[in-house]
């Protein structure tokens, strides 16, 4: 049984190791391009809206947050400012929680009006960034 334990939680702590390499890979390739410079992949509701999304300019704010730039990160994007720290946390006790039990117990723990509220907070700040009028078009991602 204690070997059956063992192969297992090492199987899973290599997946976590990684699933980290490839994040730290993606933010050292991030950390050299600029996307400002060499934009990445288009937004696609942008292109065919010429509407900014919840998420558009949160690979600029990721770039300026690897590089120390918090004001102009939050210039990018605001609400990924604020959502990154919860995601980051909850990524790493969910990790962690599977690298030691094998289980999902950080789930049943969040409340799913919790999820509720956050998909409608994301909905509405993807609306109000697009008002042309201050002081909603601050949200918009800034240009330079």
């Amino acid at each position: 049984m204690k070997q059956y334990i063992k192969k297992y939680w090492t199987l899973r702590a290599a997946i976590l190791l990684s699933i980290a390499v490839l994040f730290l890979l993606g933010a050292v390739y991030l950390y050299g391009h600029n996307p400002v410079e060499v934009p990445f992949i288009p937004c696609i509701f942008y292109k065919l809206t010429g509407l900014y999304c919840p998420g558009c300019g949160a690979g600029r704010a990721s770039y300026a947050i690897l590089h120390g730039q918090f004001y102009q990160a939050f210039r990018y994007n605001p609400l990924m400012i604020f959502v990154l720290f919860f995601l980051a946390l909850y990524f790493t006790a969910r990790g962690l929680d599977w690298l030691i039990t094998g289980g999902n117990h950080i789930d049943r723990h969040i409340p799913d009006k919790y999820l509720y509220w956050l998909l409608v907070v994301i909905m509405i700040y993807g609306i109000i960034r697009n008002i042309p009028c201050f002081p909603f078009y601050l949200l918009a991602p800034c240009q330079v």
